[in-house]
């Protein structure tokens, strides 16, 4: 794998990317688990499996597609 070397433009537009997608899943979670840091990691790793991770993976399968 190689490693990542990315502009500081890209960075910053993955982070403003990141921002709004925090704001999304905040206003789906339950507060309630929002509590202390465990709650916090449950809540942010569910939401990262079930929504995120499966859209990464079918968008990287798309490309790799495309190049064949």
């Amino acid at each position: 794998m190689r490693s990542l070397t990315m502009s500081q433009e890209k960075q910053e537009r993955i982070k403003a990317c990141l921002q709004e997608l925090a704001t999304l899943l905040y206003s789906e979670a339950d507060k309630s688990q929002l509590i202390d840091l465990e709650g916090i990691e449950k809540t942010v790793r569910s939401q990262i499996l079930e929504l995120v991770s499966p859209e990464i993976a079918l968008f990287l399968l798309k490309k790799k597609q495309e190049q064949k």
